[in-house]
């Protein structure tokens, strides 16, 4: 699915965090795609083979690599949008969203809040100033995304359970909110938001495909275009808040 971003200006520059996992690999190929967009970074903690993107590597163990990521990106100029595609439910062994509050582990819980909440905060230190701006009076578009989720939503939360996962994305979603205050001070035509892309086809998602509905199990490429197109309709209006795959807002 072919997509062009016409809200950000031409030849516009990104840089996604997470190329290497299935989602984040959907976007950077969309935005390669993009005839509009000048340069594409794509950071992930292991080597890829990606056409038409920068490959850059950045690791949440490695803190510098983050730092050094984000100078390479931006050394041809500001960044008009960086996305953050990362985050873990489960690691296929000992990691597993918990189904009972007897299943709190201090390691998992750290674990959990470190790829979710820590490593998005710590690109959000070292990108953020790298957000294109332009003259006061007339602001250029700059987009800062993370991957969420709608289950952070703690107005939303009905079934309980998953307790480490839940309370990393709404950490993520206060994270977004503040960063989002400071950011209008400085850069007047961003914005910072967070995105639920839907129950998507990776291995995130894979031990928990089986209640899906029909027609909501989303592959990598239509969830990346569509959050693409959410995207090319925000602005500093929206800055602060979570947005799913439909463009809808979701609550706090």
């Amino acid at each position: 699915m072919s997509l062009t971003l016409t809200s950000f200006p031409e030849n516009y520059r990104a840089l996604v965090f997470g190329a290497g996992g299935g989602l984040g690999g959907a976007f950077a190929r969309a935005l390669a795609d993009d005839p509009r967009c000048a340069r594409v970074y794509a950071a992930s903690r292991r080597p890829l083979d990606m056409p038409g993107a920068t490959v850059l590597q950045a690791d949440f163990n490695d803190p510098g690599s983050i730092a050094a990521a984000a100078e390479a990106a931006g050394a041809d100029g500001p960044l008009h949008l960086v996305i953050t595609a990362t985050g873990v439910l489960h690691d296929g062994a000992d990691l597993q969203p918990e189904k009972s509050w007897r299943d709190l582990d201090a390691d998992r819980l750290t674990e959990v809040l470190r790829i979710n909440l820590i490593g998005p905060s710590l690109i959000a230190r070292h990108t953020l100033d790298r957000l294109a701006r332009g003259p006061r009076d007339a602001p250029e578009k700059a987009v800062w995304a993370a991957l969420s989720a709608r289950v952070g939503s703690i107005t939303d939360n009905r079934l309980g359970g998953w307790h480490g996962y839940r309370a990393s994305k709404a950490a993520l979603n206060q994270m977004i909110r503040t960063l989002s205050v400071e950011l209008a001070r400085k850069a007047p035509g961003a914005a910072c938001i967070g995105l639920h892309p839907g129950t998507v086809d990776t291995g995130l998602s894979k031990p928990f495909q089986r209640n899906v509905p029909d027609g909501k199990l989303f592959t990598p490429d239509y969830s990346a275009a569509r959050l693409l197109g959410v995207i090319d309709t925000i602005g500093p209006a929206e800055s602060g808040q979570v947005f799913d795959w439909a463009g809808e807002r979701i609550d706090p």
